[in-house]
């Protein structure tokens, strides 16, 4: 008779042993979700052991959080730098197989080359106006980083293409299957990591606001949610996610909607979190926070009592712009999550990882703010960002098109053109032709 052990699956051999197949602590077994009782929250009876180690691990990562934000932009991208090593990390590791692995020592240096090459396409382009500014006060470096900024696209496609020459050099016979799915594999974690992440950083440079209010969303999101559904979650919402309750869905979106007008409010009244950073320093910031983050005030008299104290609120216009940044945050952005639960299923899997406790890896909690982060940036690029070509949109083009020497005829030509404007006669002949916006 064959027994089954606890620990894995028993498999008979021709010798009449029994082979036992090893599950990760990261698997799940097959017949987890055969139980005919919901997989609620509600019903689980070592919910409180694990909310608290859920709560003790997010009251680190929050003030981890808090203590980047105070420090300024360039730590804040050396944080989501750090947090898409990690996730490359986990995802290459979901598929990668020991044995395999074993015959191909450096197929895993491979990843990290496609990975790198595509770090540094993505934040060369985000970054290229700012880190030109950084280097302007030394020649040799500006004319260095003027140079890669013109030829940042070229480079990269080179690296990819080395990467490319070495893959197909190191393809081993009976190996192809393999090789190919993990090329394959690679380039869609490259897709999920890159594609949405990478808007972060441009949402850090046009102001931390624009960062911190959206992550915001999502974190307050996801533990209104956690704590509806734990109290009072009795109606499954979505078979992907078992725990996840209407009740949940439902006073999440309600709470979430309400802190983003809050939060808009609060966070809007520091110059620190609305200025936009010109180029890579870390001192503080000061400047004018412009009129999305200027009060107006809204008479409430025709609304109130008379008894009531405040007859008019000072309200920020920013405030309904993070309105439509609560509604992405509340009712599409858990759809990541939902994908990711998807994903794991189809991989048996019940985590992406391990490294923090109670919450599993850093993909399981990145997946919402990802697609968040996306959102973010094409809602500011089309409703917030002013539409007109501004002074860095033309000096990015000037750095990309033209070479040293002629920035040195522009600048000459520029500085002609302030010389005759100088004059009143000249002055107030281009005035009458509208030509003083070109001084």
């Amino acid at each position: 008779m064959i027994k089954e052990s606890s620990s894995g699956e028993s498999t008979p051999t021709h010798g009449g042993r029994v082979r036992h197949r090893k599950r990760s602590s990261n698997e799940v077994p097959p017949d987890v979700n055969k139980s005919t009782e919901p997989n609620l929250l509600v019903n689980d009876r070592n919910k409180y052991k694990s909310m608290l180690i859920r709560t003790y691990s997010s009251l680190w990562m929050i003030g981890g959080f808090a203590l980047i934000i105070y420090m300024g932009h360039l730590y804040i991208c050396a944080m989501v730098v750090v947090i898409q090593i990690f996730m490359a990390k986990e995802l290459f590791n979901l598929l990668r197989r020991s044995n395999e692995a074993r015959h191909l020592p450096g197929f895993r240096m491979l990843n990290w080359h496609f990975f790198f090459t595509a770090m540094l396409f993505t934040y060369g382009r985000f970054l290229s106006q700012q880190l030109v500014n950084t280097v302007t006060s030394d020649k040799l470096l500006y004319k260095l980083v003027s140079g890669f900024v013109k030829y940042q696209m070229f480079i990269c496609y080179f690296l990819y293409i080395a990467g490319f020459m070495w893959f197909i050099l190191t393809l081993k016979k009976k190996m192809y299957k393999y090789q190919f799915s993990q090329y394959a594999w690679t380039h869609m974690i490259l897709l999920m990591v890159f594609a949405q992440s990478s808007f972060t950083v441009a949402n850090i440079f046009e102001g931390i606001f624009w960062f911190l209010l959206p992550a915001s969303l999502i974190v307050i999101n996801d533990i209104a949610a956690y704590f509806f559904g734990f109290f009072f979650g009795k109606t499954p919402l979505i078979k992907l996610s078992p725990k996840k309750t209407w009740e949940g869905f439902i006073g999440a979106s309600v709470t979430t909607m309400l802190s983003a007008f809050v939060l808009a409010n609060i966070m809007g009244r520091f110059q620190w979190l609305t200025c936009p950073r010109k180029d890579l320093s870390t001192g503080w910031l000061s400047c004018d926070p412009g009129p999305l983050f200027k009060p107006e005030f809204y008479n409430l008299q025709e609304f109130v009592p008379d008894w009531f104290p405040w007859k008019e609120i000072p309200i920020l216009p920013v405030q309904w712009h993070a309105l439509a940044l609560g509604l992405f945050a509340s009712i599409i952005a858990p759809f990541g999550g939902f994908f990711a639960s998807g994903f794991k299923r189809a991989f048996k899997i019940k985590d992406f990882g391990d490294s923090i406790p109670g919450h599993g890896g850093i993909t399981d909690r990145m997946d919402c703010q990802m697609v968040m982060a996306v959102f973010a940036y094409i809602y500011y690029q089309s409703f917030v960002r002013p539409q007109d070509f501004t002074v860095e949109m033309i000096l990015e083009q000037i750095l990309k098109n033209l070479s040293f020497q002629e920035q040195q005829v522009l600048y000459e030509q520029l500085g002609k053109i302030r010389e005759y404007a100088a004059d009143p006669y000249i002055f107030g002949f281009m005035a009458k032709f509208n030509f003083g916006d070109f001084v």
